[in-house]
């Protein structure tokens, strides 16, 4: 007889639950470290992400500097410095040595990171590959400057302090370039394993794509090779900031309802609608609980599965507002033509802002900007900027919704070549999705789900944004057309100006040929295109 008891006790022992620190240092693929030449553009992203968020949130113009040094084969030290409020002694070793520390996962308001995963898993990153920990400068307006050695203990997801002290940022004790320093912000120093290129995936046109979306910040970045390279500010103002707001029912699912109804302390169905769901007053709640024929003075917690059920489905049947647009933060259309005037200097812009919209009950905002022609032209041809929240989506493109937005639209409807499912020529499409909640396809948050609801929005806002670029491609042609006729007459001036002086027997040929020359060079426009 075989003694299962002791092989069921020792299947036991070889289970053990793991932290989430832990899973990832064992997964680091999908936080996009992938491969060397992949990670750097990741660690920079998640720092600048994070300097960015830290400086709005405070009403502070962004000022970010990145430093990258190749420090042997395949490791580069970077470091990255803002001009954000700084944090306190107790927040800095939690921050980058616990993973899912101030996540915003439960938070309705846009804001660049969500999950609370991003920065530290750089610092896990650095230690996993090149065996050091993070080096953390932070200082508060008016208070010392706090410097931290941490590395994570991934088996409990939590910060373990090497070293810890109070210096003076103006001493010998805080290293560095001090062309490169601010009086009050965060300084992030690691070495990871990292390959810095150049072109289309890299963090030159990584911080290029960012200041595009980011024109109120500047930002320098110093290559390994010592070249600076600066993103300028060219605008004064940030964007509204966003506010937290609550769910909207229209697309919310049945299981995050029947969770919301456990936790709830409403006391009516009535009361659980207007107090958990934004943009439903009492009206809107008796006329959902009339539609799904349920009393709208029931207790909440007393529904069965089908009268939830039967609760959204009135409700997807009911006119509500749209959710409240300060929960949002989009850069807005001055702000898109402003970042891509100043980075790509092209002879047309155009922006499209949509109004907010809802899928599965969260809000979001499309914006689009196409740029023509200029600077474009000397480039090649099409290009595409994706954003979420105002960061750049450098990879996976052909399975981001963006991508198949654009795909779907027919273009030549708008003057705009074609070679497939793609528009050709000097063209620049920025597509921004701002939301309380972006659906990545993945934690490496490199590309946005297909949504029908999103495709949708994005289509308009593209469609919107092609005639207006088409009529100007239009216009221009029909000038061009213009000019052709013009620089043909002027050739025959002085045919004309001999021929009309002999018909007319008398008269100066060249005075009929600078009247003729004059004629056509006039400032007309017989077909309305001035």
């Amino acid at each position: 007889m075989v003694d299962t008891m002791g092989v069921e006790e020792q299947e036991g022992e070889d289970h053990r639950e793991i932290s989430v620190a832990e899973f990832f240092e064992k997964n680091k693929h999908l936080l996009g470290f992938e491969n060397p030449q992949k990670s750097i553009i990741t660690v920079v992203k998640e720092a600048v992400d994070n300097s960015l968020d830290a400086c709005e949130q405070d009403d502070i113009i962004p000022e970010v500097q990145v430093l990258i040094d190749e420090v042997g084969d395949q490791k580069c030290r970077v470091e990255l410095r803002d001009n954000a409020i700084g944090m306190d002694a107790e927040t800095v070793p939690k921050v980058f040595g616990k993973l899912l520390y101030g996540s915003k996962f439960h938070k309705l308001q846009q804001s660049r990171g969500q999950q609370g995963i991003g920065i530290s898993a750089s610092a896990m990153y650095a230690q996993l590959t090149t065996g050091e920990p993070v080096t953390v400068y932070s200082k508060e307006e008016g208070k010392p400057c706090n410097r931290f050695v941490v590395r994570m203990d991934t088996e409990a997801n939590e910060p373990e302090i090497i070293e810890q002290e109070e210096i003076d940022p103006e001493g010998d004790q805080f290293p560095g370039d001090r062309d490169y320093y601010f009086d009050h912000g965060t300084s992030i120093e690691m070495t990871v394993e990292a390959k810095y290129t150049r072109g289309h995936h890299s963090v030159k046109n990584y911080l290029k794509h960012t200041a595009i979306m980011n024109p109120y910040a500047r930002i320098v970045l110093r290559e390994p090779d010592g070249n600076k390279i600066e993103y300028p500010r060219v605008a004064n103002e940030l964007p509204e900031k966003p506010r937290e707001i609550k769910p909207h029912l229209h697309g919310v699912e049945l299981g995050v309802v029947m969770r919301m109804i456990e936790n709830s302390d409403a006391r009516t169905v009535s009361s659980f609608l207007q107090q958990e769901f934004t943009r439903v007053g009492r009206k809107s709640a008796v006329n959902i609980c009339e539609e799904a024929e349920i009393d709208d003075g029931r207790r909440p917690n007393t529904l069965e599965k089908d009268e939830v059920e039967n609760l959204l489905n009135a409700a997807d049947r009911t006119n509500l507002q749209n959710p409240p647009t300060d929960c949002l933060s989009p850069a807005g259309e001055d702000l898109l033509l402003k970042g891509l005037e100043k980075e790509l200097n092209p002879e047309f812009t155009t922006a499209v802002t949509r109004k907010p919209a809802v899928y599965g009950g969260n809000p979001f905002q499309v914006e689009v900007g196409l740029a023509w022609g200029g600077d474009i032209a000397d480039e090649g041809s099409f290009e595409e900027l994706r954003y979420a929240n105002k960061v750049p989506l450098l990879y996976k493109k052909s399975s981001c919704v963006t991508t198949k937005a654009i795909e779907s639209v027919d273009w030549s409807r708008y003057n705009i070549s074609q070679s497939g499912s793609r528009p050709q020529g000097p063209l620049y499409i920025s597509i921004h999705i701002a939301s309380v909640w972006v659906p990545f396809t993945s934690e490496g948050k490199e590309a946005v789900a297909n949504y029908d609801d999103i495709r949708k929005e994005m289509k308009l806002a593209l469609q919107e944004g092609g005639r207006k670029l088409g009529r100007y491609i239009k216009r221009q042609e029909r000038m061009e057309i213009q000019e052709e006729k013009k620089r043909k007459l002027t050739s025959y001036a002085t045919e004309m100006g001999d021929a009309i002086a002999e018909l007319a027997g008398s008269g100066n040929p060249g005075e009929y040929e600078s009247e003729i020359k004059r004629m056509v060079q006039k400032d007309y426009d017989p077909e309305g295109l001035k």
